[in-house]
């Protein structure tokens, strides 16, 4: 077997320990005589993985108690719909920054639930940037603000926690959360996809503040409703429990890491070396603003267009995996995740100049 450096933007590189204690314990876990798949969510077993989990991604985000943590199904694309069904609260309004496509996505499932107040957009400018705070529009008398911390697709990340002037601040952390310290407590709500930084697809991380929650209409289903997952310990229904198990060993191996302190600094390194090697670069562009480069997920474009399929080609037989950008955008977009390893981008790095050089 030989494994590649996956640079995948979700489901994404997993690290590898974490595959081979997985192995390990596939057919038994910890002397319980069954596979945590076969685990009833309600038996004592499966009672020990949740109760970990939740506590140390606790420990890890330094999560204030007032804060309840939801482990839910239907991805982040599902909290598009779930936020202003659960946080309106009577109100009508609901102010968004969109900076990129799943922000643009969010805004448009939310316009079915509310009037989406647009705070601030950097849409006119190809997702390049986040727009200056002194040009938002946050309406004080909206429900909450959302914003995507990173956006996947087009690489661009705020620097920041924005000030909502007030408003409880909402979240979409799916491709950064665990990246970078932030602090909770200026949060009303933060959601994530586990795909990216935190194990396999299947499970969405959701953090919300005590009393944001319990106001759903009549009329949202029990396990779309935050108030009622929040009192079922997200076992309103059957939860993805393996997933869950997988979540857990990755929270683990972050914390054998140093845990999210140590782990920004590999990732400062990381996406510092690549951006210098596309800037210094005649042949690669990285068409985002500076100060709103993601160190999760580096777009790069080709001055050449027509190298695009021979650089896929060739980086495969390096062992370089899932470099395509997305459709929408086109070029080359690497994923350098908590997961991915220093060796994975310095060999990246060779490969790109080496392919500059022979084209």
């Amino acid at each position: 077997m030989s494994r590649v450096y996956n640079f995948s933007a979700g489901p994404s590189t997993l690290p590898e320990s974490v595959l081979l204690q997985a192995q390990q314990e596939l057919l038994e876990w910890r002397g319980s005589g069954m596979s945590v798949m076969e685990m009833s969510h309600r038996g004592k077993h499966f009672a020990i993985i949740a109760e970990e989990l939740e506590s140390d991604l606790r420990s890890l985000l330094a999560i204030p108690d007032n804060y309840k943590v939801l482990f839910l199904q239907g991805g982040a694309s599902a909290q598009f719909s779930l936020i202003p069904q659960n946080l309106l609260n009577g109100k009508t309004k609901a102010c968004y920054i969109k900076t990129g496509a799943w922000s643009e996505k969010a805004v448009s499932d939310a316009q079915n639930y509310c009037e989406v107040v647009l705070t601030a957009s950097s849409e006119a400018e190809h997702y390049s940037h986040v727009p200056e705070p002194a040009t938002w529009l946050i309406d004080s008398d909206a429900a909450y603000l959302h914003y995507t911390s990173n956006e996947t697709i087009h690489g661009v990340e705020f620097p920041d926690i924005p000030d909502s002037k007030g408003l409880p601040l909402v979240s979409d952390m799916s491709s950064n959360i665990l990246s970078r310290p932030v602090d909770i407590s200026q949060f009303g709500l933060i959601y994530a996809g586990t795909q990216k930084n935190m194990g396999p697809s299947g499970v969405t991380i959701v953090i919300v503040r005590d009393d944001l929650i319990g106001h759903a209409p009549k009329t949202t289903p029990s396990v779309f409703n935050y108030a009622e997952q929040a009192k079922n310990q997200s076992m309103l229904n059957t939860p993805a429990t393996y997933n869950w198990y997988l979540v857990g060993l990755v929270l683990k191996w972050l914390q054998a890491q140093g845990g999210v302190a140590a782990i920004e600094q590999r990732n400062i390194a990381k996406a510092a070396k690549l951006y210098q090697a596309i800037d210094q670069s005649a042949l690669y562009h990285n068409p985002v603003a500076i100060p709103y480069r993601s160190r999760m997920n580096v777009p790069f474009i080709l001055a050449d267009d027509g190298l695009d399929k021979a650089f896929i080609s060739a980086a495969e037989a390096q062992g370089l995996y899932e470099l395509k950008g997305h459709r929408s955008v086109g070029g080359m977009r690497a994923s350098i995740y908590n997961a991915m390893p220093d060796a994975g981008v310095e060999a990246l790095i060779a490969f790109m100049a080496e392919f500059e050089r022979s084209h």
